[in-house]
């Protein structure tokens, strides 16, 4: 594990909450439970983000089924794995192990059929998958993969806070992944009871934090507690986010990205510009075109 000491970073004009946003309970694959956090009303406040689902139990009758084989086109998936064993493989030979703090990071460009099963027959399965998408021109590239064990993911220490950074840059820092489109910033934050942690980001990017343990105060003033995201306002002339935890401590991810500004057009698991693109993707599936 890369851990750093990082530089101080400076926020003076930290952006508000706009709005908080309560999960909707859901279940996926085959009958996987699960909360799904950034829904498809979103997409387009939250561009370059389609989705984000939220799982976590102790009940394997609540995961045991896993994500059987389904098709993805046009956009990335990543999956962080907070606990739990989950197995993954594709129509492209990849396959890999998610494990407790390990990423796999997946675009699926013209498409992909991949399944994610449980490796467990017990205990706690937790973690989020994310959905960030791909700029028109690269909607139909080559599929790609890559597991990020959990050594692979830098780790900063502050005081006071633990923050692992899964994508983009912090406080002089680079990320386990980069993307120069969008810019994803992927942070999952450790806070001890009443720390403070303060992120620059650009003015025009997209940025919502999801709280998964105790509460945060951010901008010094919105309570966001447990299960819930916090959009952030996109305020001329602020320059990042700070987050304060309650007495309890917080763990939370702080994601954001530069907005693509194209059209969205989704269909279950493809997501294109067009219908004309999504009738496309769908007969290339129901071909055998996708494998």
């Amino acid at each position: 594990m890369d851990t750093t000491t990082a530089s101080a970073a400076t926020v003076l004009r930290p952006r508000a909450v706009e709005r908080l946003v309560q999960g909707q309970a859901t279940s996926d694959g085959a009958g996987v439970k699960l909360t799904r956090v950034l829904t498809q009303n979103l997409q387009r406040r939250l561009d370059p983000f389609l989705m984000l689902d939220a799982f976590g139990t102790d009940n394997p009758g609540d995961y045991i089924g896993g994500f059987p084989d389904h098709p993805h086109r046009g956009f990335e998936t990543v999956t962080y794995m907070l606990q739990g064993r989950m197995r993954h493989k594709d129509s492209a030979g990849n396959e890999g192990l998610l494990s407790p703090g390990s990423v796999q990071w997946m675009t699926a460009g013209r498409g992909v059929i991949h399944s994610e099963m449980p490796e467990q027959q017990d205990g706690a399965m937790e973690g989020f998958q994310l959905w960030l998408n791909l700029h028109s021109r690269d909607k139909l590239c080559a599929p790609w993969y890559r597991d990020i064990r959990p050594e692979e993911i830098p780790v900063l220490e502050l005081p006071g806070v633990t923050a692992r950074l899964i994508a983009g840059r912090s406080h002089g820092v680079e990320g386990a992944m980069w993307r120069d489109t969008t810019e994803p910033l992927y942070l999952d934050l450790h806070l001890a009871p009443g720390a403070r942690f303060e992120q620059p980001l650009p003015e025009t990017h997209n940025a919502f934090v999801y709280v998964y343990r105790g509460d945060f105060l951010l901008a010094g003033d919105t309570a966001v507690r447990r299960q819930r995201m916090a959009i952030l306002a996109n305020t001329p002339g602020s320059d990042g986010v700070v987050l304060t935890a309650g007495p309890q401590g917080a763990q939370a991810i702080l994601i954001a990205g530069r907005p693509l500004g194209e059209p969205i057009a989704q269909y279950g698991p493809f997501v294109m510009n067009s219908n004309e693109e999504i009738f496309q993707a769908v007969e290339d599936f129901r071909a055998g075109r996708l494998a």
